[in-house]
């Protein structure tokens, strides 16, 4: 089990730091996608239907890098 964890990815960590808040890459990403699809800003990723949440993840996994 600790050999799998290994070859993991390595998980992006969820947290906002004091020095972005609100500009935060992810947050500035998502406000872009819902303009780009009409969707509101206050509506969860996981509330998207599927052939929105295949653009969301499309966008995301092409402009969000994790640490390397």
């Amino acid at each position: 089990m600790a050999r799998e964890k290994k070859n993991e990815e390595p998980k992006v960590d969820n947290i906002i730091s004091d020095e972005t808040g609100a500009f935060d890459l992810r947050f500035v990403l998502w406000r872009h996608f819902c303009a780009q699809n009409n969707i509101s800003v206050e509506t969860l990723p996981s509330q998207l239907d599927g052939d929105q949440k295949d653009k969301w993840e499309e966008m995301k996994s092409s402009r969000l890098r994790g640490p390397k």
